[in-house]
Protein backbone atom coordinates (compact mmCIF):
# COMPACT_ATOMS: atom_id res chain seq x y z
CA UNK A 1 0.00 0.00 0.00
CA UNK A 2 2.75 2.39 0.48
CA UNK A 3 4.27 1.74 -2.30
CA UNK A 4 1.53 2.35 -4.35
CA UNK A 5 1.25 5.39 -2.35
CA UNK A 6 4.71 6.46 -3.14
CA UNK A 7 3.92 6.08 -6.69
CA UNK A 8 0.92 7.97 -6.26
CA UNK A 9 2.55 10.90 -5.17
CA UNK A 10 5.62 10.84 -7.49
CA UNK A 11 3.50 10.82 -10.19
CA UNK A 12 1.53 13.97 -8.83
CA UNK A 13 5.04 15.53 -7.82
CA UNK A 14 6.32 15.38 -11.69
CA UNK A 15 2.76 16.47 -13.12
CA UNK A 16 3.26 19.71 -10.88
CA UNK A 17 6.98 19.76 -11.58
CA UNK A 18 6.20 19.90 -15.52
CA UNK A 19 3.99 23.33 -15.19
CA UNK A 20 6.86 25.31 -13.71
CA UNK A 21 8.22 27.55 -16.59
CA UNK A 22 11.60 30.30 -16.72
CA UNK A 23 11.24 33.47 -18.46
CA UNK A 24 14.80 35.38 -18.69
CA UNK A 25 14.37 38.83 -18.05
CA UNK A 26 14.22 39.98 -22.02
CA UNK A 27 11.22 37.34 -21.97
CA UNK A 28 7.08 37.26 -21.14
CA UNK A 29 4.74 34.19 -20.79
CA UNK A 30 1.92 34.73 -22.42
CA UNK A 31 -0.64 32.33 -20.31
CA UNK A 32 -3.65 30.99 -21.27
CA UNK A 33 -6.46 29.10 -19.47
CA UNK A 34 -8.73 26.58 -21.38
CA UNK A 35 -8.08 29.07 -24.11
CA UNK A 36 -8.52 32.58 -22.23
CA UNK A 37 -5.77 34.63 -21.90
CA UNK A 38 -5.45 35.05 -18.38
CA UNK A 39 -2.27 37.20 -18.02
CA UNK A 40 1.57 37.38 -18.48
CA UNK A 41 4.44 35.63 -16.61
CA UNK A 42 7.66 36.88 -16.07
CA UNK A 43 10.33 37.32 -16.02
CA UNK A 44 11.76 34.66 -13.53
CA UNK A 45 10.23 31.47 -12.43
CA UNK A 46 6.16 30.82 -12.99
CA UNK A 47 4.18 27.70 -12.80
CA UNK A 48 1.04 26.98 -14.80
CA UNK A 49 -1.57 24.57 -14.42
CA UNK A 50 -0.48 21.66 -16.46
CA UNK A 51 -2.06 18.77 -18.41
CA UNK A 52 -3.16 21.45 -21.21
CA UNK A 53 -4.90 23.27 -18.29
CA UNK A 54 -3.25 26.03 -19.22
CA UNK A 55 -0.39 27.16 -21.66
CA UNK A 56 2.20 30.08 -22.08
CA UNK A 57 3.53 31.23 -25.49
CA UNK A 58 7.22 32.41 -24.67
CA UNK A 59 8.09 36.07 -26.41
CA UNK A 60 10.82 38.12 -26.46
CA UNK A 61 10.69 41.94 -25.49
CA UNK A 62 14.09 42.85 -26.89
CA UNK A 63 14.80 44.99 -29.78
CA UNK A 64 14.81 42.95 -32.95
CA UNK A 65 17.07 44.16 -36.54
CA UNK A 66 16.10 43.27 -40.03
CA UNK A 67 17.40 43.11 -43.00
CA UNK A 68 14.78 43.93 -45.77
CA UNK A 69 15.73 42.29 -48.96
CA UNK A 70 17.06 43.91 -51.84
CA UNK A 71 13.49 44.83 -53.71
CA UNK A 72 13.15 45.78 -57.20
CA UNK A 73 10.45 48.99 -57.51
CA UNK A 74 9.47 51.76 -59.80
CA UNK A 75 9.91 55.09 -58.94
CA UNK A 76 7.09 57.72 -59.66
CA UNK A 77 9.41 59.00 -62.82
CA UNK A 78 9.40 55.19 -63.93
CA UNK A 79 12.95 54.54 -63.62
CA UNK A 80 13.41 50.74 -62.07
CA UNK A 81 15.94 50.88 -58.77
CA UNK A 82 16.90 47.83 -56.37
CA UNK A 83 16.20 49.23 -52.83
CA UNK A 84 17.58 47.82 -49.49
CA UNK A 85 15.97 48.99 -45.75
CA UNK A 86 16.71 47.78 -42.12
CA UNK A 87 13.67 47.74 -40.03
CA UNK A 88 14.01 48.01 -36.25
CA UNK A 89 11.45 46.93 -33.52
CA UNK A 90 10.32 45.41 -30.17
CA UNK A 91 7.44 43.87 -28.81
CA UNK A 92 5.82 46.33 -26.20
CA UNK A 93 2.96 44.42 -25.52
CA UNK A 94 3.62 40.55 -25.54
CA UNK A 95 -0.51 39.64 -25.55
CA UNK A 96 -1.31 41.48 -28.44
CA UNK A 97 1.74 40.16 -30.22
CA UNK A 98 0.28 36.84 -29.51
CA UNK A 99 -3.62 37.51 -29.99
CA UNK A 100 -3.78 39.92 -32.43
CA UNK A 101 -1.75 38.28 -35.38
CA UNK A 102 -0.50 34.50 -35.97
CA UNK A 103 3.08 34.96 -36.24
CA UNK A 104 4.30 38.90 -35.68
CA UNK A 105 7.49 38.42 -36.85
CA UNK A 106 6.54 37.50 -40.43
CA UNK A 107 3.74 39.74 -40.36
CA UNK A 108 6.08 42.97 -39.10
CA UNK A 109 8.53 41.73 -42.52
CA UNK A 110 6.14 41.28 -44.84
CA UNK A 111 4.42 44.82 -43.94
CA UNK A 112 8.19 46.20 -44.23
CA UNK A 113 8.17 45.55 -47.82
CA UNK A 114 5.31 46.13 -48.80
CA UNK A 115 5.53 49.80 -47.58
CA UNK A 116 9.20 50.27 -48.70
CA UNK A 117 7.68 49.27 -52.44
CA UNK A 118 4.72 51.88 -51.65
CA UNK A 119 6.67 54.90 -50.57
CA UNK A 120 9.62 54.68 -53.49
CA UNK A 121 6.58 54.23 -56.15
CA UNK A 122 5.18 57.38 -54.55
CA UNK A 123 8.53 59.73 -55.15
CA UNK A 124 10.97 60.16 -57.77
CA UNK A 125 14.16 59.69 -57.98
CA UNK A 126 15.76 62.51 -57.34
CA UNK A 127 13.56 62.40 -53.86
CA UNK A 128 14.97 58.56 -53.07
CA UNK A 129 18.37 59.86 -53.44
CA UNK A 130 18.70 62.88 -51.74
CA UNK A 131 15.40 63.31 -49.00
CA UNK A 132 16.52 59.81 -47.57
CA UNK A 133 15.23 61.49 -44.02
CA UNK A 134 11.88 62.28 -45.33
CA UNK A 135 11.71 58.86 -46.96
CA UNK A 136 12.48 56.89 -43.70
CA UNK A 137 9.88 59.06 -41.87
CA UNK A 138 7.73 57.95 -44.28
CA UNK A 139 8.23 54.55 -44.08
CA UNK A 140 8.00 54.61 -40.25
CA UNK A 141 4.67 56.26 -40.36
CA UNK A 142 3.13 53.86 -42.87
CA UNK A 143 3.40 50.79 -41.11
CA UNK A 144 2.94 52.30 -37.28
CA UNK A 145 -1.15 51.99 -37.62
CA UNK A 146 -0.48 48.31 -37.84
CA UNK A 147 2.04 47.52 -35.56
CA UNK A 148 0.64 49.01 -33.05
CA UNK A 149 -2.35 46.72 -33.29
CA UNK A 150 -0.22 43.85 -32.78
CA UNK A 151 1.32 45.22 -29.73
CA UNK A 152 4.58 46.22 -31.73
CA UNK A 153 7.16 49.67 -31.74
CA UNK A 154 8.53 50.32 -34.56
CA UNK A 155 11.85 52.16 -33.94
CA UNK A 156 13.72 52.93 -36.60
CA UNK A 157 13.23 51.86 -40.79
CA UNK A 158 15.57 53.12 -43.10
CA UNK A 159 17.26 52.73 -46.43
CA UNK A 160 19.94 50.98 -46.38
CA UNK A 161 21.35 50.78 -50.12
CA UNK A 162 19.82 51.91 -53.41
CA UNK A 163 21.21 50.67 -56.68
CA UNK A 164 20.92 52.08 -59.72
CA UNK A 165 20.67 50.58 -63.76
CA UNK A 166 24.24 51.42 -65.48
CA UNK A 167 22.23 53.35 -67.77
CA UNK A 168 20.55 55.56 -65.17
CA UNK A 169 24.71 55.76 -63.54
CA UNK A 170 26.45 56.71 -67.02
CA UNK A 171 23.43 59.34 -67.21
CA UNK A 172 23.52 60.81 -63.78
CA UNK A 173 27.40 61.01 -63.93
CA UNK A 174 27.14 63.32 -66.65
CA UNK A 175 24.63 65.20 -65.40
CA UNK A 176 26.51 66.04 -62.18
CA UNK A 177 29.54 66.91 -64.20
CA UNK A 178 27.39 69.11 -66.52
CA UNK A 179 26.76 70.71 -63.59
CA UNK A 180 30.39 70.92 -61.54
CA UNK A 181 31.12 72.48 -65.42
CA UNK A 182 28.81 75.27 -65.31
CA UNK A 183 30.00 76.30 -61.61
CA UNK A 184 33.20 76.54 -62.99
CA UNK A 185 32.17 78.54 -65.60
CA UNK A 186 29.60 81.01 -63.41
CA UNK A 187 32.95 81.23 -61.17
CA UNK A 188 35.94 82.04 -64.10
CA UNK A 189 32.99 84.79 -65.65
CA UNK A 190 32.31 86.62 -61.93
CA UNK A 191 36.08 86.56 -61.12
CA UNK A 192 36.69 88.56 -64.80
CA UNK A 193 33.87 90.80 -63.49
CA UNK A 194 35.01 91.78 -60.71
CA UNK A 195 38.29 92.02 -62.16
CA UNK A 196 37.15 94.38 -65.09
CA UNK A 197 35.79 96.46 -62.42
CA UNK A 198 38.36 96.98 -60.40
CA UNK A 199 40.97 97.56 -63.47
CA UNK A 200 38.42 100.45 -64.77
CA UNK A 201 38.25 101.73 -61.58
CA UNK A 202 42.12 101.78 -61.71
CA UNK A 203 42.41 103.01 -64.99
CA UNK A 204 39.99 106.07 -64.28
CA UNK A 205 42.26 106.91 -61.22
CA UNK A 206 45.36 106.79 -63.16
CA UNK A 207 44.06 109.00 -65.91
CA UNK A 208 43.39 111.82 -63.32
CA UNK A 209 47.07 111.69 -61.95
CA UNK A 210 49.50 110.98 -64.96
CA UNK A 211 52.04 110.68 -62.16
CA UNK A 212 50.57 107.32 -61.47
CA UNK A 213 50.38 106.40 -64.56
CA UNK A 214 54.47 106.86 -64.84
CA UNK A 215 55.13 105.00 -61.40
CA UNK A 216 52.97 102.13 -62.61
CA UNK A 217 55.12 102.01 -66.11
CA UNK A 218 58.34 102.14 -64.11
CA UNK A 219 56.73 99.36 -61.55
CA UNK A 220 56.15 97.32 -64.58
CA UNK A 221 59.96 97.65 -66.31
CA UNK A 222 61.10 96.42 -63.10
CA UNK A 223 59.02 93.36 -63.10
CA UNK A 224 59.97 93.18 -66.51
CA UNK A 225 64.10 93.80 -66.06
CA UNK A 226 63.67 91.15 -62.82
CA UNK A 227 63.21 88.32 -64.71
CA UNK A 228 66.78 87.74 -65.75
CA UNK A 229 65.62 87.37 -69.53
CA UNK A 230 66.33 89.04 -73.22
CA UNK A 231 63.51 91.03 -73.64
CA UNK A 232 64.48 95.10 -74.88
CA UNK A 233 62.92 97.60 -73.72
CA UNK A 234 62.15 100.87 -75.42
CA UNK A 235 61.09 104.23 -73.36
CA UNK A 236 58.88 106.77 -74.79
CA UNK A 237 58.32 109.72 -72.70
CA UNK A 238 54.13 110.26 -72.21
CA UNK A 239 54.66 113.69 -73.46
CA UNK A 240 55.80 112.13 -77.25
CA UNK A 241 52.20 110.22 -76.81
CA UNK A 242 50.12 113.19 -76.25
CA UNK A 243 51.82 115.47 -78.66
CA UNK A 244 51.42 112.35 -81.31
CA UNK A 245 47.76 111.73 -80.32
CA UNK A 246 47.65 116.05 -81.00
CA UNK A 247 49.49 115.92 -84.37
CA UNK A 248 46.86 113.06 -85.52
CA UNK A 249 43.87 115.15 -84.49
CA UNK A 250 45.22 118.07 -86.37
CA UNK A 251 46.62 116.61 -89.27
CA UNK A 252 42.50 114.77 -89.34
CA UNK A 253 40.87 118.13 -89.21
CA UNK A 254 43.39 119.44 -91.63
CA UNK A 255 42.50 117.17 -94.45
CA UNK A 256 38.74 117.46 -93.72
CA UNK A 257 38.82 121.09 -94.04
CA UNK A 258 40.79 120.28 -97.66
Amino acid sequence: MSVILAVIFAVIFLILFSGLRIATEYQRGVVFFLGRYVGLRGPGLYWIIPLGIEWAFTIDIRTKTVSAERQETITRDSVTIKVNAVLWYRVVDAAKSVIAVEDVASAVYQLALTSLRNIIGQHDLDDVLKERNKINDLLCANIVDSTTRWGVEVERFEMKDVELPEAMQRVMSMQAEAIREKRARIIKAEAELEASSKLQAASEQMAGNPVALELRRMQMISEVGAENNSTTILMIPSDFVTLAKSLSEYLREHGSHQ
